[in-house]
């Protein structure tokens, strides 16, 4: 028997109550409410649904928004503290809810009521006003009346809830062939499903990475979706019979609870495309999602007219994305023969390209180089607007170290597909390892919390965050970057690198160098084979002058280096060799400076001019060491480390000069002035 509104009312009651004592509590979510009222999930989620017409996780995110719109009426908060209060782990996600909720972002509420309402308050006018229901005195009194509204403002059967946040994820495709065999053909549907609808900026659309957990998942749609944080779902299975395509497609409405669109196509392997791009389009006219004409066109692109090559191609995706050596290789083996087939096919040659970058990308010794800018050229020639062509342009060029023409095409990836997580995570590792721009780090890094928001892939969500936290340290936000470094562990304690940048973070805040050597070295015989954080290992000993203990670490650094190859921390040789030299391996030492004068003659990066007055310092020209180092001090965006400068010994000899005190400081004016201007802009945004 169906509840009448009165209980609906007091069962909203009891559950809202129960939201507002746990607002504050990050983890509180659909179990826990659950456990609360003693009563089983599904039966939370069913109850929810039918009172509300809300899943469970909007209907405990709207409390928590609610609360949030009175804190901030108050006005005695900063909208970070109250994104903390009422249990967004992440400010830039608490600031998307908001708007989706009310239509205005937290920080224009204020200009907005010196105006005039809101508009929700301009298009509810006639309903009654929402309670202030979270007030300390009045609180729990409020909580019947604001879950009588909640009931009354979204009764069953609103068609338009859906609409609040366009997000979906596609769940990977089941193969309902016998033959095994078949699986690659199903993956390559859902991938080119995924592809397309990650080309319409409107969508979220939820990274690979984030659902391939849920191939052989048991749980069911609803739960996915409390762990997924999406509005829609596109699940699907097919198979190739012959030359016949089989593939059925539904389109779930998270809400709504209900799917509201499916279809069952038969097609010939000949009409693939036109397939692909028909479930696309009807996907995005179901959720009435605006695609814009040029998004439309990138849709309805055929990216080959040959059946066989496209065989090929799927068959290369599977081991293309596995992105460890064996599989690369097995990967381009079979992108080739798709271009065999069909010599215009530009996905293969793009991605040919990104696999011969990724097998070299961190080896001394580049072999593929000319094979990288041939399929890439190849690539952007048969189609000039591929995010994948462009980014592999981009590799070519960062493989040639010339990062300022790599930047564009980055650039450009990134505006033909604004889901790309390839662009994403690239543009965010260009601007603090290649050309380091802090603001711009500090965005890309946001975007891609933004895109992995909402995954329960713990992993994905701790470097992420990792990543985040690193664009913050760098920009000089020391207890912002602590804070989500940390929440990178919560998420995964395992986590390669999070140690590492903890240890670094807790030095820029005290500057306590035998704790964080203890820390690194304690990371460090945990596994061995971390190169990176033997030569830190190594800095930290330098740092305080004790040579030894130095060369202990950094000799086997440098011989592991050597022995495999690589190239990565080549600016680092000239402190190496200062090392070297003073425990008296000259001829080490004399190999180390030689490598590092060619690399800061090279080097094309905004420290350029610094590494040039290392070299100078290191060949006792302190005149013209000077004169480098006050070029440097006019650089911008270079990283919050190199205030530390004069805390190395390599600088001990410029440090007698006259100008050195005001270069010095002059670098640590640059800096905080630069700080000050991004904290104002993360600030108005409600980032920190």
């Amino acid at each position: 028997m169906s509840e009448n509104p009165t209980q609906r009312e007091d069962f909203l009651s009891q559950a809202t109550s129960i939201i507002v004592e746990n607002a504050t509590n990050e983890q509180f979510g659909v179990s826990e409410l659950a456990e609360a009222m003693n009563m089983s999930r599904s039966n939370l989620l069913r109850k929810i649904k039918a009172a509300t017409n809300l899943s469970a996780s909007v209907f405990i995110r709207q409390v928590r928004l609610e609360i949030a719109m009175d804190l901030l009426k108050e006005g005695n908060q900063t909208i970070s503290e109250i994104s903390d209060r009422v249990g967004f782990g992440s400010v830039s996600y608490f600031i998307k809810c908001f708007r989706e909720l009310y239509g205005f972002s937290p920080g224009e509420l204020s200009k907005q009521e010196s105006k005039s309402p809101p508009k929700e308050v301009q298009d509810n006018k006639e309903k009654p006003k929402k309670p202030l229901f979270v007030k300390a005195i009045i609180g729990i009194l409020a909580l019947a009346a604001f879950a009588f509204l909640i009931y009354q403002f979204f009764p069953q059967g609103n068609e338009n809830q859906s609409d609040v946040e366009k997000s979906i994820a596609v769940l990977p495709f089941k193969n309902e062939s016998l033959d095994s065999s078949n699986l690659y053909f199903v993956n390559g549907l859902m991938e080119s499903t995924l592809n397309n609808l990650q080309k319409i900026n409107e969508l979220r659309v939820v990274s690979r990475s984030s659902v391939e957990k849920y191939r052989d998942s048991k749980l069911s749609i609803p739960e996915i979706a409390e762990e997924l944080d999406v509005s829609y779902f596109v699940t699907g299975s097919g198979q190739k019979v012959g030359q016949q395509v089989l593939l059925n497609i539904q389109l779930i409405d998270v809400v709504g609870g209900r799917q509201i669109w499916a279809e069952q196509y038969k097609r010939e392997f000949a009409d693939i495309f036109d397939l692909q791009n028909e479930v696309a389009s009807q996907i995005a006219g179901a959720i009435k999602v605006i695609v814009t004409p040029s998004e439309l066109e990138q849709i309805e692109k055929r990216p080959t007219e040959n059946l066989v090559a496209y065989d090929y191609y799927l068959q290369g995706l599977d081991p293309f994305l596995a992105r460890t050596n064996e599989s690369l290789q097995k990967a381009i083996v079979l992108f080739k023969k798709a271009i065999d087939e069909d010599p215009e096919f530009s996905l293969a040659y793009a991605n040919v390209a990104i696999s011969y970058y990724l097998l070299e990308m961190f080896k001394e010794e580049k072999q593929f180089t000319d094979d990288i800018n041939y399929y890439a050229d190849k690539a952007l020639l048969y189609d000039s607007k591929s995010e994948e062509g462009l980014c592999a342009k981009a590799f070519y060029y960062i493989q040639k170290e010339d990062y300022t023409l790599a930047q564009p095409y980055l650039e450009k990836a990134m505006e033909y597909n604004p889901n790309s997580a390839l662009a994403i995570q690239m543009l965010a590792d260009f601007y603090f390892r290649l050309s380091p721009n802090t603001e711009k780090y500090i965005e890309y890094a946001l975007k891609a919390v933004k895109l992995q928001l909402g995954a329960s892939d713990s992993t994905t969500q701790s470097y992420t965050f990792l990543q985040l936290s690193n664009a913050l340290v760098s920009a000089g936000f020391v207890d912002e970057a602590l804070r989500y470094v940390n929440k990178s562990l919560a998420y995964d304690s395992t986590n390669y690198y999070s140690p590492h940048l903890r240890a670094f973070i807790l030095y820029a805040k005290d500057r306590d160098l035998k704790r964080t050597q203890r820390l690194l070295i304690r990371e460090w015989e945990k596994d061995k084979n971390r190169l990176d954080i033997l030569q830190d290992i190594g800095k930290l000993y330098y740092l305080e002058e004790n040579y030894d203990s130095a060369y202990f670490y950094l000799d086997q650094f440098v011989d592991a280096r050597e022995m495999a190859g690589l190239n990565f921390f080549m600016g680092e040789n000239a402190k190496i060799g200062m090392v070297y030299e003073k425990v008296g391996q000259t001829e080490k030492a004399k190999k180390m400076f030689e490598s590092f004068d060619e690399f800061a003659r090279n080097d094309n990066s905004i420290y350029k001019n610094l590494n040039l007055a290392i070299s100078y310092i290191l060949k006792g020209k302190i005149d013209e060491a000077m004169e480098e180092f006050k070029a440097f001090s006019n650089a911008e965006n270079f990283q919050f480390w190199f205030l530390m400068l004069e805390e190395e010994p390599i600088f001990q000899p410029l440090k007698q000069h006259p100008d050195f005190d005001k270069t010095i400081q002059k670098i640590r004016d640059r800096f905080w002035e630069r700080n000050a201007r991004i904290k104002k802009s993360l600030e108005t945004e409600g980032l920190i």
